[in-house]
């Protein structure tokens, strides 16, 4: 029988008690199994008495139950792709290898529950997503890098493409980029003669509703490189992406500022959790 493991942070995590103090096996979900091997010991202290109790390894049964689901999952996911799956069980998929010696189901649709969407779960920050029971800061910053990796890809479908005739994927990168951030946040889109994509940048975050925004600054960067447009791209958090008063007298004064020196502001794109509006759609431009 194994004895015992040095409770640490990170992938499968040991749960803690508040003062600190370990469970034992008996006391906590399934391990993970990169922290069950027989070989490792645990040192003893003045807490660590004989009257212990001993570390057990999950019952067969229950261990062989959770292997046959998952291997049932990913039959169906390999026989039926995506479809086959609902969002829950896309992300306990994800989970298995994240978690791999634990019951992912239940973290799997508390996650769902908190950011509501997988875009949710994927866009949320490492500092909410550890507020999940069961989610450490490994767990956290392995959802992030998939989300990561998703917006890069996104991202590929624009470059050296005109981003002009290749709206819908710009507004999919966009979408996965900024939809879900916790604050505004301002991204330029700088654009080539042939308005493909020379350059994505940031150039500011605010708060919840407003991000200082300095138009000077634009133009200034669109000359350093060269550009000669550029698309300008804010997210409301709130969810709603209708323009303000504010958003509209900002655009206008990027405009005027730029115009003289050549360069055309093509589009100001607000993103919203659920949608976008396009100030030239809106012939606000």
């Amino acid at each position: 029988m194994a004895k015992r493991p040095a409770s640490s942070n990170g992938h499968g995590d040991m749960p803690l008690e508040r003062g600190g103090k370990p469970e034992t096996l008996e006391e906590a979900p399934l391990l993970d199994e990169r922290l069950f091997f027989p070989q490792q010991t645990v040192k003893p202290t003045s807490q660590t008495t004989r009257s212990a109790p001993i570390a057990k390894s999950a019952p067969a049964n229950v261990e062989a139950h959770y292997h046959g689901h998952r291997e049932r999952l990913r039959n169906r996911y390999r026989d039926g792709g995506d479809a086959a799956l609902a969002d829950y069980e896309i992300l306990e998929l994800l989970l298995f290898r994240l978690i791999p010696r634990r019951d992912t189901k239940p973290i799997a649709k508390a996650l769902l529950t908190r950011f509501g969407t997988l875009g949710g779960v994927f866009g949320a920050p490492v500092g909410l997503l550890t507020e999940v029971s069961g989610v450490g800061d490994a767990v956290a910053l392995d959802l992030k890098l998939v989300a990561s990796v998703a917006q890069r890809m996104l991202k590929s479908e624009l470059t050296g493409k005109p981003v002009l005739s290749s709206w819908k994927s710009l507004i999919d990168y966009c979408h996965a980029a900024m939809a879900h951030e916790a604050r505004e946040q301002f991204r330029l889109l700088f654009l080539d003669k042939r308005n493909a994509l020379i350059a994505d940048e940031v150039q500011g975050f605010g708060t919840i509703d407003h991000t200082p925004v300095y138009p000077r600054e634009v133009v200034k960067r669109a000359l350093e490189l060269s550009a000669s447009a550029v698309i300008l791209v804010h997210n409301h958090p709130s969810g709603d992406p209708t323009p303000s008063r504010a958003d509209i007298d900002m655009t206008k004064t990027i405009i005027d500022t730029a115009k003289p020196l050549g360069i055309t502001v093509h589009d100001h794109v607000i993103i919203g959790k659920n949608g976008h509006v396009s100030f030239r759609a809106l012939r606000l431009i």
